[in-house]
């Protein structure tokens, strides 16, 4: 009997050990793997991100902190500025906090829950940075090609119905997509080959098709790319047009020179965020380094330089920021064509 009961129990564990490779068996877990070049540079990795990251608090925070406090900064275009201040601050802290502590103590370890929490919380983010910046466009389009219907076209119900464009749609195209990618299987390895749960590197490993999950990451970008784009490039192209015809000499080359320095920020927002997020939609072979820097940059590129392209050389910002922080300083006095 004795032997009887050793071999039962012996085949109830073998049967235990057999069940993760069995479509049964789906990871709660998922492990981090950004970067596994550098794996013996963590140290410095995580210096370069968390100044980075500092940067991107202080810079944004300091910011949003002169609009609020300066009544004259209260119009519609520097409350989209503060937006995106906000938004900035928002993304990056979804990221970089938990890869640190990555970086630093090797805690690179995250549930499923958590992990689909992240994903939402990054790519909503990252919609609504994209609304924002449309908005800003659109906004600017009004102010200078439209000035005499400014105050009728852009009004608190203009705000409201933005406010809820960008809800609807950030809101329910990014849980449909994080949906899909929490009812899949994880049979398989449970290794993610980036420093944060982006879709796709969360959707790969999965042993379910996966085609719905890959048809909602193309639906995204035809949704926000495929749209936003072509709205911001027509409104600035607009912009020039107006801007060139009645400046004159060095008033021409800065708002040329404004204009090509915005939209090379967005480009790089845009792109490359669509190429990481469609890298496996399109089978595109991107070595796991490049990948997850790129992942990271679309990010923090954006939210570094967003205070510098609208914050430091926009001169009614600065007059804030003297007038706060320095109140003897007088005003920068100029007749402003378009926002420097």
């Amino acid at each position: 009997m004795l032997l009887v009961d050793c071999l039962k129990w012996v085949c109830s564990a073998e049967a235990m050990l057999e069940v993760p490779l069995g479509r049964n068996f789906s990871h709660r877990t998922f492990v981090f793997r950004g970067f596994p070049e550098l794996q013996n540079h963590r140290r410095l990795l995580a210096l370069l991100f968390s100044a980075s990251y500092l940067s991107v608090l202080l810079a944004n925070s300091v910011l949003v902190y002169i609009i609020c406090s300066v009544k004259s900064l209260h119009g519609p275009m520097y409350v989209l500025i503060c937006s995106l201040c906000v938004v900035d601050i928002l993304v990056v802290t979804a990221i970089i906090p938990n890869m640190l502590l990555n970086f630093l103590f090797d805690w690179n370890e995250i549930s499923l829950a958590g992990c689909l929490t992240q994903m939402f919380c990054t790519h909503l983010l990252s919609s609504v940075e994209s609304t924002v910046l449309l908005a800003m466009a659109l906004d600017r389009y009004v102010a200078i090609c439209l000035p005499l219907r400014y105050p009728e076209i852009i009004n608190s119900s203009v705000f409201v119905k933005l406010l809820l464009f960008t809800l609807v749609r950030s809101v329910s195209i990014m849980a449909t997509l994080v949906g899909l990618a929490g009812s899949l299987q994880f049979c398989g390895s449970n290794i993610i080959q980036h420093c944060y749960c982006d879709h796709m590197a969360l959707v790969s490993l999965a042993c379910d098709s996966t085609e719905k999950n890959r048809a909602a990451g193309l639906a995204v970008i035809i949704c926000f790319v495929g749209v936003d784009i072509p709205l911001i490039f027509y409104s600035y192209v607009k912009i020039l047009s107006v801007v060139l015809r009645a400046a004159a000499g060095e008033d021409r080359w800065k708002a040329f020179h404004t204009c090509s320095t915005h939209l090379m920020v967005m480009m790089c927002f845009y792109l490359v965020g669509s190429v990481t997020f469609l890298s496996h939609n399109l089978n595109i072979l991107i070595q796991t380094d490049v990948n997850s820097l790129m992942g990271l940059m679309y990010i923090l590129f954006p939210a570094t330089l967003n205070p510098i392209l609208y914050g430091v050389r926009t001169k009614e910002i600065r007059n804030g920021f003297f007038k706060i922080f320095n109140p003897r300083t007088k005003e920068i006095r100029s007749v402003k064509v378009f926002p420097a």
